[in-house]
């Protein structure tokens, strides 16, 4: 009786506040909280990323896997009940793997473990020659010109800090995206480096490197941690360590695509919400943290919001980005350049975007917009996202992610729920980032607090442009 009252009390008050209703207001923070309870105890998202992973598997950006599944979502998007849904195509230059193997020659003779890193060119054949080892980019940067000639450049940074926030990453991808150029530039005839992850597995981390005058120079390969342990443990006893490597890897015209999907908008529907994530992943496992569980977060957020009973004034657009994991020769943003080229003036309609592209496990802090952190918008979403465990971070989201970056970069706000990444780069990019790692409670309590919060925004007013402060909007 108590739970009918309540509802009752609920749509009167909804009668009584005038159109459009603010975020603080009482009966809409009400409402967001039970559209965040529903979410926790059902919602789409398992099957979403369950069905998604075990249709397509890996979806490597521009394959005929990405572009199959890109198909089977906006069939799944229309079969939820989205409206506008479609399918945007943007060229590519594909990159597939091929075979490849790695092995010490010489004296020490043993098989290694690797992984070639995304875009970097074959061997045209087998590469055998001594490996010069390296603490860091910088070390390596600062090797004499031309004294790498017929060698293999090795850097070994050492094991990569595990942080809840995934800050230790940065200094190893930045390795793995500059290296091969950095190598090429001293003589070196290949590259390779200890895997950018976590964990102790033997199973190495791949990623893109970086494309310099339209080409990644060398072949390059990431090792495995025990097996870059090895490695670095002959050269520092002194030995020459001799590794032969070998890879078909090349490249190839495509097309990629984003599928956009909407939750219309009930009496502002030209002003927009985006939930972003990316429908790509890597070769090796089959992208369900990377970033599956993205795309099944956002979906299954707006669908809770669209089963609550009433639609938000405002549209909430579901974006599932294509080809967020690798580099281009020529940097036009991949899906999240392709998005913004096509919004055109609307650009200035878009309220708010958020991404979410760290996997599955629980959020635990919500970044606002600068200038948000102390307003009556900060107050109502605290209130909603304590309850599950989320607090209100102090410091301003500037950024957002990868696919939502063109966005930011082009002015519109953005937000971050921002999740626990303690484990998460055990899995990145590896042949372990597969569904069993996902815990389904934890990807509810995701949704919930997606569909919380992203219902605050999306049945108010709230304005964050102008909520910026002044160095803030000139930025």
């Amino acid at each position: 009786m108590r739970s009918v009252l309540s509802l009752a009390a609920s749509a009167l008050a909804l009668t009584l506040v005038a159109a459009p209703a603010l975020a603080q207001d009482a009966a809409t923070i009400e409402r967001a909280e039970t559209v965040r309870d529903a979410a926790m105890e059902r919602n789409i998202a398992l099957d979403y990323v369950t069905q998604l992973t075990t249709r397509f598997g890996p979806r490597p950006a521009g394959s005929k896997s990405e572009q199959n599944a890109a198909a089977w979502a906006a069939d799944y998007m229309r079969a939820q009940g989205f409206r506008n849904v479609r399918i945007e195509e943007f060229p590519l230059v594909g990159w597939e793997r091929g075979e490849e193997s790695a092995s010490i020659v010489g004296a020490r003779p043993q098989r290694l473990v690797v992984a070639a890193l995304g875009h970097s060119p074959g061997t045209n054949g087998v590469i055998e020659a001594p490996v010069a080892r390296f603490d860091s980019l910088e070390d390596l940067n600062a090797a004499p010109a031309g004294s790498l000639a017929g060698k293999i450049a090795y850097i070994d940074a050492g094991q990569m800090v595990r942080m809840q926030n995934g800050s230790g990453y940065g200094p190893l991808s930045r390795i793995r995206a500059a290296g091969p150029a950095a190598a090429a530039a001293k003589g070196a005839v290949a590259f390779i480096m200890r895997s950018a992850g976590s964990d102790e597995h033997r199973m190495p981390h791949t990623g893109t490197t970086r494309y310099v005058e339209g080409r990644v120079p060398v072949p390059a390969f990431a090792l495995s941690a025990p097996d870059a342990d090895q490695v670095s443990r002959l050269i520092g006893m002194d030995e020459t360590v001799t590794l032969r490597l070998s890879s078909t890897a090349h490249t190839y015209e495509t097309v990629s695509q984003n599928v956009i999907g909407e939750i219309v908008g009930r009496s502002r529907p030209e002003e927009v919400i985006v939930l972003g994530s990316h429908m790509d992943s890597w070769d090796l496992g089959t992208g369900a943290i990377d970033d599956g569980a993205g795309g099944a977060i956002t979906l299954a957020a707006a669908k809770a919001i669209a089963e609550s009973g009433r639609r938000p004034a405002r549209t909430i657009r579901v974006v599932l980005y294509g080809s967020e994991e690798v580099a281009q020769p020529t940097d036009t943003g991949n899906g999240g350049g392709a998005y913004l080229r096509g919004v055109g003036a609307a650009l200035e309609k878009h309220v708010i975007a958020g991404e979410s592209d760290f996997g599955a496990d629980r959020v635990y802090a919500l970044g606002l917009p600068p200038g948000a952190q102390t307003s009556d918008f900060a107050r109502a979403a605290a209130q909603v996202l304590y309850p599950i465990g989320v607090l209100p971070s102090p410091d301003p989201e500037l950024h957002g992610g990868v696919d939502i970056g063109p966005l930011a970069g082009a002015g519109v706000p953005v937000f971050g729920l921002n999740q626990d990444g303690s484990r998460y780069f055990d899995l990145h990019h590896t042949a372990d980032d597969t569904l069993d790692k996902i815990d389904p409670a934890q990807l509810n309590q995701n949704v919930a607090a997606w569909a919380g919060l992203v219902w605050l925004i999306a049945d108010s007013d709230v304005d964050f442009r102008a909520m910026r402060p002044a160095e803030a909007a000139a930025h």
